[in-house]
């Protein structure tokens, strides 16, 4: 039975132990989920993980979630570097989606980027062997920046995006936005080095 919103506290490692064997798949900072319920609803064999710090938008989730019959979720009220940095265990993900974070526009607040060179080593770790990170955005100078933080780690190589084709046509509600009004979202997929 899968816990969506509740009062039950927990640790990751005995959300992980409950589900041993299946894959897991991570939205890390899931928003209101178009993108975390299709995920889930497509893969009923895995796991998945939606993350956000915003109870409203966990609960809208929830309740999209329970409209499409969705069982394999867990929502997880918890931002995103704590849970990545001081909650998940080494091994943790298959696949981690990072879709359409606060690009911190303004220069003054770059440094609020989720995507900086210290996350990009606690993904790292996180990340099963052979799993993916799948990060999009739509903000050209955060791409660029993130993709040079992700090559100067040297613990990622790009994959080919056949890896996302599953996901393809799954799109957070930003992305619908984005898009309607013209502007490209490109994603990278990406495979931690052995």
């Amino acid at each position: 039975m899968i816990h969506i919103l509740n009062t039950r506290y927990c640790l990751m490692d005995d959300v992980l132990s409950m589900e041993s064997g299946r894959r897991v798949e991570l939205d890390l900072g899931c928003g209101s989920g178009g993108f975390t319920v299709a995920l889930a609803k497509s893969k009923p064999e895995a796991l998945v993980l939606g993350a956000d710090v915003m109870l409203g938008r966990l609960r809208k989730v929830e309740k999209l979630a329970r409209r499409n019959g969705v069982e394999n979720l867990e929502l997880l009220r918890v931002e995103a570097r704590h849970l990545i940095s001081l909650i998940s265990a080494d091994g943790s993900y298959d696949r981690i989606h990072i879709l359409c974070p606060d690009p911190w526009p303004k220069h003054k607040h770059k440094g609020n980027r989720l995507m900086a060179a210290d996350f990009t080593a606690q993904l790292f770790r996180v990340l099963k062997p052979g799993g993916v990170l799948h990060f999009a955005t739509d903000d050209p100078e955060y791409m660029a920046s993130t993709r040079r933080n992700l090559e100067e780690s040297g613990l990622f190589e790009y994959a080919p995006q056949s890896v996302l084709d599953d996901v393809r046509d799954f799109k957070t509600d930003f992305e619908r936005d984005w898009l309607a009004i013209g502007r490209t979202v490109p994603h990278v997929a990406l495979f931690p080095r052995k």
